[in-house]
């Protein structure tokens, strides 16, 4: 498919046939365009005596001038058609236009767009002058052609490079939100698996002090005379002691001191993260983590002592 020739070009190939009219004093100088089997007037000179309009058509035939470039592929010139033989019933004849000059115009793949010529009810010794500077006009109009094409290429490639460009910024925006998306689900599982091992130790240290401690002092009671088994009643009470001792300390000593954001913090801070890290995994800024940091600090006695926060969650880990 061919490009659609601009009004810019239109109006500068305008010019031109006004120039070649002038230039060649004749009547009548246009640039037709060929959609076979239909020839037709496609711009024409604002000169004395033209008989040509834009639009005016034709059938392409042996009685056509332009039929006779099309078929050699060339320059046809005719001095006085009304005494040539090939050309003396030609249509043109039907305005009076008995001399003829014309060239072939092509598109760069070399397929015809149609024709620029002159035409004169005289032999024109002039025009005849002019033929290589109509030639040279010839060859403007194809350049015209080829930047048209070349414009039209430029164009398609660029609209092609943009639908790629919005389909990969569409892709990376449904990544993204995919991304964003599994991360809240994340966040919301390793609190929840958090939760709940708090909850299980929480439980396990009530039962401990609920369900086995008080037994333990009731069996003291009844164990005066046994000296050996008071013992053994005193490394299992011990053993008791240390378990549920680190196990308090873990979740109400240290942690029960925090809010839930600061436990969270406090947990990834644990792992190594930065704050920049945590602002991006809790969608938070990094002034907002800063601050409840400093609160963690303040709250575990580290404010102003030049000690390291992870370095002491680590140790009551």
């Amino acid at each position: 498919m061919k490009p659609t020739i601009s009004q810019e070009t239109i109006a500068k190939w305008q010019r031109i046939v006004d120039l070649i009219a002038r230039v060649a004093d004749v009547p009548a100088s246009l640039v037709m365009r060929t959609h076979t089997p239909h020839h037709s007037v496609f711009v024409t000179s604002r000169s004395n005596n033209n008989p040509y309009e834009v639009g005016c058509g034709f059938t392409l035939s042996e009685k056509l001038y332009c039929y006779g470039v099309l078929k050699r592929n060339g320059e046809l010139t005719v001095e006085n058609a009304t005494q040539d033989p090939e050309w003396c019933d030609n249509d043109d004849l039907e305005h009076g236009m008995s001399f003829y000059i014309g060239y072939p115009l092509k598109w760069p793949d070399g397929t015809i767009f149609g024709t620029i010529c002159v035409l004169d009810s005289r032999r024109n010794q002039r025009a005849l002058l002019f033929r290589e500077g109509l030639q040279e006009f010839a060859r403007v109009i194809e350049s015209d052609l080829s930047l048209l094409v070349e414009i039209d290429r430029r164009t398609a490639l660029e609209a092609e490079l943009q639908a790629t460009l919005d389909q990969l910024e569409q892709r990376v925006a449904n990544r993204t939100a995919d991304l964003e998306e599994a991360n809240a689900a994340l966040r919301v599982l390793l609190s929840s698996v958090e939760t709940s091992r708090q909850e299980y130790d929480a439980k396990i240290l009530s039962q401990i002090k609920g369900l086995v401690v008080p037994h333990l002092a009731k069996l003291r009671g009844r164990m005066d005379s046994d000296p050996a088994g008071r013992i053994y009643l005193d490394l299992a009470e011990e053993s008791l002691k240390s378990i549920t001792s680190e196990m308090s300390g873990q979740l109400t000593t240290i942690f029960e001191s925090l809010t839930p954001t600061e436990q969270e913090i406090a947990q990834l801070i644990m792992r190594g993260q930065t704050t920049k890290d945590i602002a991006r995994t809790l969608s938070r800024e990094p002034s907002t983590i800063e601050f409840h940091r400093n609160n963690i600090r303040a709250k575990l006695g580290l404010k102003r002592s030049g000690k390291n926060l992870r370095s002491l969650l680590l140790s009551i880990q």
